[in-house]
């Protein structure tokens, strides 16, 4: 028994091992990203117009895809960590583990298609003339409308049910569970989705004071982080909604 308990302590430390090996690669990547740009591939992410390259296209969406990696992933840990509880206590140690990162594997997966998504949106916004190289925002008109849009949706049914599950990670898996890798993949999936319809409004966020500004994405990280705390009274995401709005109205003004 005594040899069970160190097996699986042992198993779990490798899983941790690899999560938090691949978010301080993510953030290491941030980091890098937004401290030495002055080289070479860097600068590609920084591109002076909407001729990109495909070499461009790429630098781009790797950026967004490591933010999104080292913004979310620290979020979801409670929910990785619940999950494969869970599954230590249906199936054996291996399968456990691979089913764990099955299910880590999926949720970023929508981190990463957001990114894509986010790549086109920087795209078309330089293509208008709305953002500079640091991709921050260089109208007000731009600025107030996201901070606007992001105030909004604060206070949407939607926003607070993607919310809700993401706070409560037992609740969210004894509605959605499903037996097996397949099952794994697929949950893994919904919770992605859900994370996304909480946050996808905040990280607009990041055309406002820019992409490339690291005290601004760890001050988005922190606060995404904070609103997901299962402790907070549910009206603090909706008091977060009406300072947003309050400052969007005051660049308006």
């Amino acid at each position: 028994m005594g040899g069970g308990i160190v097996r699986n302590a042992l198993i779990r430390a490798d899983m941790l091992a690899v999560f938090g090996l691949v978010l301080v690669a993510s953030w290491a990547f941030v980091a890098w990203m937004t401290m030495d740009m002055s080289h070479p591939f860097i600068m590609l992410m920084m591109p002076l117009d909407s001729s990109w390259t495909w070499a461009t296209l790429i630098a781009v969406f790797l950026m967004w895809s490591g933010m999104m990696v080292a913004m979310m992933l620290p979020t979801a840990a409670p929910m990785i960590l619940t999950f494969d509880s869970i599954e230590r206590r249906k199936v054996d140690e291996a399968s456990a583990t691979a089913r764990t990162l099955l299910f880590a594997a999926a949720y970023l997966a929508i981190w990463i298609i957001f990114s894509a998504l986010a790549t086109a949106a920087q795209w078309f916004l330089q293509y208008v003339g709305l953002l500079t190289p640091m991709i921050a925002s260089k109208s007000h008109w731009l600025t107030a409308a996201l901070l606007l849009l992001a105030g909004a949706y604060q206070l949407t049914s939607l926003k607070q049910a993607c919310l809700g599950n993401c706070r409560t990670p037992i609740g969210f898996l004894l509605t959605e569970w499903r037996d097996g890798p397949d099952g794994a993949w697929k949950m893994g999936l919904k919770h992605g989705l859900y994370c996304m319809g909480c946050c996808w409004a905040l990280m607009l966020l990041l055309f406002v004071a820019g992409a490339m500004n690291p005290i601004w994405i760890a001050f988005l990280a922190v606060l995404v982080a904070i609103e997901k705390w299962p402790r907070l009274p549910t009206w603090t995401s909706s008091f977060l909604g009406v300072i947003l709005m309050a400052v969007g109205a005051a660049h308006l003004l």
